[in-house]
């Protein structure tokens, strides 16, 4: 699963030059919707690269910007037509936009720092925890669980894969090994999986212990995704999800997520950890 499989990162790419070169015109959306015949708002999932953009709007965009400069009109025609491809995760049906964005943007990204409060990590699940997870949620079809559980799968494929395979570092708060999912078969091979993949060269985890007290980041999960050449985004969790590429917040959950690091177990005492809970 590269960037080629996922629309969602050449969006995001073309969304962030677009709004550059607004703002250097000293546009607003409502200036530049006035002249595309379109609503600020479009404009605006545009730049957060949430649609795909035509063409010919592009063409229109880049006239209203004045731009002259050849190599970076055959950038952003390129960033457009590869963002209008079909994701990968369009093959598992209706999954939420929030949810399919962020994996595509995950598909690209070369490291993960990820802080979960409550839940093992979705590139950690096995698939039993995570229909057991899902199976909880009001409302959830057999067939969106199954497509959930399915998707997750093909995620964890950027973790295992023999070439480049994504670096993952997670921090978990203990509750996450003690909170029992699906009852005790399903928790023991969650847990014995999550120690194994503990060991692997590519993870890391990391174990917030209930003996250490209140620590930042305690009001919910988030996530840091880096890439290579272009700025990272965070993806904080709440009932929707949220992606926040602005530098001042991803700085701040950077440091937010240092914190936590220092303040959790080394990975060593935290796989021992998770191997005692397991007995």
């Amino acid at each position: 699963m590269s960037s080629a499989h996922s629309p969602t990162f050449p969006r995001f790419q073309l969304g962030k030059q677009l709004r550059e070169l607004r703002e250097r015109a000293r546009l607003t959306t409502e200036d530049v919707g006035l002249q595309l015949d379109c609503s600020p708002s479009t404009i605006s999932r545009m730049e957060g690269g949430k649609v795909g953009i035509r063409r010919s709007a592009l063409e229109k965009l880049l006239e209203i910007y004045d731009v002259q400069d050849q190599e970076l009109i055959d950038t952003l025609v390129v960033l457009a037509k590869e963002g209008k491809t079909r994701g990968w995760f369009a093959r598992y049906g209706d999954l939420p936009a929030s949810y399919t964005r962020y994996i595509g943007l995950e598909s690209s990204a070369i490291e993960m720092r990820d802080y979960e409060a409550l839940v093992v990590p979705g590139m950690l699940q096995t698939e039993e925890y995570t229909r057991a997870l899902l199976a909880a949620s009001p409302g959830e079809s057999d067939d969106a669980v199954e497509a959930h559980v399915k998707a997750r799968r093909d995620r964890q494929l950027l973790i295992t894969r023999a070439e480049q395979p994504l670096q993952l570092i997670a921090v978990l708060d203990e509750s996450v090994i003690r909170r029992s999912i699906g009852g005790p078969d399903v928790m023991r091979s969650q847990l014995k999986h999550l120690a194994d993949m503990g060991r692997a060269r590519n993870v890391t985890i990391q174990i917030l212990p209930f003996s250490g007290g209140a620590y930042a980041g305690m009001a919910g999960s988030f996530a840091i995704l880096k890439f290579q050449g272009a700025p990272s985004v965070v993806y904080a969790e709440a009932m929707t999800g949220d992606i926040y590429p602005a530098a001042d917040d991803v700085q701040r959950y950077h440091d937010v997520f240092e914190n936590l690091r220092a303040a959790a177990l080394s990975p060593l005492e935290s796989v021992k950890l998770i191997d005692d809970a397991t007995d």
